[in-house]
């Protein structure tokens, strides 16, 4: 008879188990096991995943909970420490157990004080109508097994009276771990346990408390320990005294059962093995029945507005035909969009989701209703019904997107829509959605909700692996802190290989014991669970029956959050809405709020012309900084070299700038065949509205699609999942199978059939979805179009909301390059947003500026911000002081970033900001006590300040204030200071760089920017860096071979000088291929002495 582990902790026993439950589920099956139980700790973190992996394995899966339970709770005592309080298991049984698991524990998540899940008498008596259809384990951590312990059996069973009325069975269960001595975990405790089972009647269970798959895991349990507690290594601090905690094959099980039997004093293990055996079989749960797995759970009819499936139906098709006269005028199209309809409609009825569209557009209806904007991205955007009911805001008839690519009745998963909100409001949309879906008291037992947040799992990588093993084994925090700052982003498994490409960590010795134990430990945790997070976007919604089916715990952010990921509540069938704060759409809404408030124009910034050649022209320019989607270095040499002309052309330029079709070098290609360097490829007549717009390379998913459908004849449904197939060796292998002879039958010869399978199998996997780049597109081009024409609103928003990759500094810089103005910081007209100000009466033809926010403030709080807006007008520093409700600090800050300068018109030369902060000196000093509030000043001047005689700041000073206080160089750019050093040694400025021929050996300059490792074909480390020097940016790489002596300063330094050679791309495109770099203040501070030294020997 093979045995059934009834208590086995994985990797989602977060920081304890060590082994993720598919490889725990594989061994159970190479030992032949029917059965497996998991029990991880404080939650189900892991439950969907161990049952997929059930059903891969053909292993029974059996689950259950490991919970801190408090039986002397007392509200008026101070509790004892969770990780201090014993622990027990409870199981669910095979008829409806997982729903009462599942909510019991919603109901210790949501009720509990501190987001610790603690079982208490208190908390069982209200929940007891779950916890009595549920089992309950009490283990060597037990409280009933401390008694014991002690040899007090008689309290020990008091302790189990407790709890013995709340659970439907309990079981003492015997846990050996061969430990020497009578405690825990030892054979004589587990002895001593079974005969007070024994004694009072009570069922006796076995296991192994497993949190590890083989015992060479030991090591890394204790890492785990250590990184749980917060703790350096040390014996007081670990669980295991040995290593036996791991899954025993059958064989020592049965030994270890006789070992506890004969010392309990029985003949034989066989009763113990039986009720183990018992208690398993009653746990054995169905991966469908019980967890769903498989299934699909919507909102009801009356959820949407609707009293039955037909309803649903019926207003589904109202909304969409009401739809249709509102974005389409002409016969023509109009007719096109209804027969489509009646296409999409039907592929809905016969899928049932017709609750899934009318649930997506009422959110997204709710956010506009709100003035929130929102778009749809994703492939979605396919679907004419999502463009009719306005959750997306491109046309797929126009711009030939596919619903079979979203949706179809051949595809298993839920289709999946995503919407863009505007970042700075996004949960003001999770409200809308709690307060209209989620509605509950959470107190109840019998709570109700049909929506929450969803989990994301934290994994160990690189850096955290070895931050938490080099602090467990006690390495030194700076090599700690070396070592972890120099690894790019990679896995933990790869930390040794990448340590040793690495040209700045040679000089370290890693071949260090203690450094070595340390990497090779950290690589052991590669994948581990780490903590739990809220998912940054999505949100899961169901029916009433959410909190039968999925846990829930309150996250950070005080929502509810289910306990499983993005890919667990899909396999459950739960409806996952991502709802994206990008800053962007938040950018776009403040630009248009500033237009309307400066210029008094109502642009509709959803129905302008995507034909405004301007637009174009500023995107073919290059200088795209702050655009949507094209702002990086890559993109800037793609749209340089690709002169975008047409939406449909940004369509593209966004498509191929994706990692596979770079990796599959579909940008070359296309480019030699747009600019006619090569014909280009379209194959056959039959292809050629599919491929003339990418110049015969396939580049979306789409056009793999329609040329699968239209070469064989099947429909775009069936050629979709063709599609799909392409992406695995065997799934080419069994398309290839069927493609050739279905074309053939078709009529097509065997040279067109294998040219156009050779283009399948090379792109269909490597292309990019067609509907998600058309939705990028909008914003892109939307953000071009506020840049081009509302150069002022479009800065505005770009510093309020800081939508891209490159700090504001940079965005200052091209501020100045668009001919916008910077109004400094003002007390009295600096707000929580940067504003967009109108040219004074006087000086007309300076154009409009943007005025700096107080919120660039370093260390300035939203509550002095509001304090401070509060209490205007200010005459002077003294009323600012005792009105504004600001600290000392910030004060002093906006004293040397000039937000006093007008008014104490310090630009007159009689006072500079060195008096003014003496001036506050002296108030601080003062016996006055502050005045809080908005107090009158009834206009009275304010008496004069004295000069104190000291010299008035520098224009260097004054840059270094903005910087170290603001973050950005505001009245100058840095590099101004270094211009005759730069000049001395024949620096080129980044504008100047496009009069150079390739190859041309350079010396460039600025402030550090962007640095970026991102992971390359080769495995070997590539440092892309992007300086800014007033004029532009320039773009530099260093290849490995590059970064010998170069790499820490390229990590330290933020003013850099890098030598290297052009690299010509194209009209616009032009990057420096870098062979060293230095830091620039060194560099000028030694040319400086040299001048020095050459003056006085003169």
């Amino acid at each position: 008879m093979s045995f059934i582990h009834l208590r086995t902790s994985s990797a989602f026993s977060l920081k304890y188990g060590t082994t993720q439950p598919r490889d725990l589920v594989e061994r159970a099956a190479q030992f032949e096991s029917p059965a497996l139980a998991l029990t991880d700790r404080d939650g189900l973190y892991g439950a969907i995943r161990f049952a997929r992996a059930c059903l891969e394995f053909g292993v029974a899966p059996i689950i259950g909970v490991n919970l801190a339970i408090d039986l002397l709770a007392d509200p008026n005592i101070k509790s004892v420490p969770a990780k201090n309080l014993p622990r027990v298991t409870i199981l669910a049984h095979g008829d409806g157990g997982w729903r009462a698991l599942v909510r019991l524990l919603s109901g210790l998540n949501m009720n509990s004080t501190d987001r610790t899940p603690i079982l208490t008498l208190d908390f069982l008596q209200r929940f007891s109508q779950y916890a009595t259809q549920l089992h309950l384990l009490h283990g060597p951590e037990s409280p009933v097994s401390q008694a014991l312990a002690l040899h007090r059996t008689d309290i020990a069973y008091q302790i189990f009276n407790k709890t013995r009325p709340f659970f439907g069975d309990h079981a003492i269960d015997c846990v050996s771990h061969l430990v020497a001595g009578a405690g825990p975990f030892s054979t004589a405790h587990a002895a001593r346990s079974l005969i007070f089972a024994r004694d009072h009647d009570i069922d006796a269970v076995i296991t192994n408390a497993a949190r590890m798959r083989d015992a060479a895991d030991g090591p890394v349990a204790d890492i785990l320990d250590c990184a749980r507690q917060l703790v350096p290594l040390h014996p007081r601090h670990l669980e295991r005294r040995n290593a036996e905690a791991y899954l025993k094959p059958s064989d020592q099980m049965i030994c270890l059962a006789a070992e506890i039997a004969r010392a309990a004093g029985e003949r034989t293990p066989r009763a113990l093995l039986q009720t183990t055996r018992q208690w398993a079989e009653r746990a054995l749960l169905s991966p469908q029945r019980d967890l769903g797995l498989g299934g699909i759970h919507l909102p009801e009819a009356h959820v949407v507005g609707a009293d039955s499936a037909n309803q649903m139906r019926t207003l589904l098709r109202t909304r969409c035909e009401s739809g249709i006269n509102w974005r389409y005028n002409d016969a023509e199209n109009i007719n096109k969009a209804r027969a489509r309809l009646d296409d999409e409609l039907a592929t809905v009825a016969t899928l049932g989701y017709e609750s899934y569209f009318l649930t997506v557009a009422d959110i997204t209806d709710m956010a506009r209703d709100c003035n929130i904007r929102v778009a749809a991205r994703g492939s979605g955007a396919g679907s004419l019904i999502c463009h009719l009911l306005g959750i997306s805001g491109v046309d797929p008839m126009r711009h030939g997107l596919l619903m079979e690519r979203f949706c179809s009745p051949l595809r298993r998963a839920l289709p999946d829509i995503d919407i863009d909100v505007e970042s700075a409001r996004r949960l003001e949309i999770y409200d809308l959605v709690f307060k209209r879906y989620g509605d509950t008291d959470w107190q109840s037992p019998s709570a109700l909700s049909r929506c929450a947040t969803v989990a994301m799992v934290d994994t160990y990588r690189a850096r955290n692996a070895i931050r938490d093993t080099g602090a467990a084994l006690g390495l030194a925090s700076m090599e700690i802190d070396l070592i972890a700052k120099s690894l790019p982003h990679v896995r933990a498994r790869n930390i040794e290989a990448t340590l040793k490409s690495l040209p700045e960590l040679h000089s370290l010795n890693l071949s260090a014991p203690l450094t070595a134990m340390v990497i090779s430990l950290a690589q052991r945790l590669d994948g581990l669970p780490r903590h739990l997070a809220m998912h940054p976007c999505a949100v899961v919604l169901s029916d009433a029956g959410l909190l039968d089916r999925a846990p829930v715990q309150l996250n950070a952010s005080g929502y509810p959050m289910v306990e499983f990921d993005k890919d667990d509540v899909e396999e459950i069938g739960l409806l996952k809405l991502d709802i994206l704060g990008v800053r962007m759409q938040s950018t776009i809404a403040h630009a248009v709020h500033e237009i309307k408030r400066v210029e008094n124009i109502e642009l509709d910034i959803d129905a302008i012309p995507l034909d405004d050649e301007a637009t174009y022209k500023l995107i073919q320019s290059t200088r795209t900084l702050g655009i949507f989607q094209v702002e990086s270095p890559g993109q800037r040499e793609l749209v340089g070299k690709l002169a975008p002309q047409t939406f449909a052309d940004l369509i593209i330029d966004i498509s191929l700038f994706r990692p596979g079709p770079v990796k599959s070098d579909m940008i070359r290609p296309f480019l030699n065949a747009r600019h006619g360097f090569t014909p280009a490829q379209i194959i056959h007549p039959d292809l050629y509205e599919i491929l003339v717009q990418t110049e015969g390379v396939v580049v979306f998913h789409e056009q793999v699609i329609s040329i699968i459908a239209t070469l064989t004849g099947i429909s775009l449904a069936a050629a979709d999942e063709k599609r799909r197939a392409l992406g695995s060796s065997a799934g080419q292998q069994e398309v290839c199978d069927w493609f050739f002879p279905a074309a053939t039958a078709r009529g097509y010869e065997l040279a067109v059939i294998t040219q156009i399978w050779d283009v399948l199998r090379a792109f269909a996997s490597f292309g990019f979805c067609k509907a998600h780049a058309a939705a990028f597109a909008l914003p892109t081009y939307q953000s071009a179009y506020l840049k081009t024409h509302h150069p002022a609103a479009f800065i505005a928003g770009i510093l309020t909301h800081d939508p891209g990759m490159y700090p504001k500094r940079l965005m200052i810089d091209e501020a100045r390059q668009l001919g916008v103005g910077l109004a400094p910081l003002d007390i009295n007209f600096s707000g929580d947003r940067y504003l967009v100000e109108e040219p004074a009466s006087e000086e007309p033809a300076k154009g409009q500026s943007v005025r700096i926010a107080l919120t660039s403030v370093s260390g300035i709080s939203k509550r002095e911000v509001i304090s401070i807006i509060a209490g205007r007008p200010y005459i002077d520093l003294a009323d600012f002081y005792r009105r504004s409700g600001a600290s000392q600090p910030v004060i002093e800050t906006l004293i040397m970033t000039g937000a006093f300068d007008r008014v104490h018109s310090l630009t007159s030369g009689v006072l500079n900001h060195r008096d003014l902060l003496l001036h506050l000196s002296d108030l601080a000093r003062s016996p006055v006590s502050n005045i809080s509030g908005a107090q009158m000043v009834f206009g009275f001047t304010p008496p004069d300040l004295l000069s104190s005689g000291l010299p008035a700041m520098g224009a260097a000073e004054k840059v270094r204030n903005e910087v170290e206080r603001l973050g950005m160089d505001i009245s100058h750019h840095i590099l101004e200071f270094y211009a005759p050093f730069l000049n001395a040694i024949g620096a080129v400025k980044s504008s100047d760089l496009l009069s150079l021929r390739s190859q041309s050996n350079v010396l460039v300059a600025g402030v550090k920017v962007a640095m970026q490792t991102p992971p390359v074909r080769s495995g070997r480390r590539v440092i892309f860096l992007t300086l800014d020097d007033g004029y532009g940016c320039t773009d530099s790489t260093f290849f490995s071979d590059a970064q010998e002596g170069f790499a820490s300063t390229l990590y330290t330094t933020s003013l850099l000088l890098v030598r290297g050679k052009t690299r010509r791309t194209g009209e616009r495109g032009i990057s420096i291929n870098a062979s060293g770099a230095w830091d620039l203040r060194s560099a000028y501070e030694k040319w400086s002495r040299q001048l020095i030294e050459e003056a006085i020997t003169k």
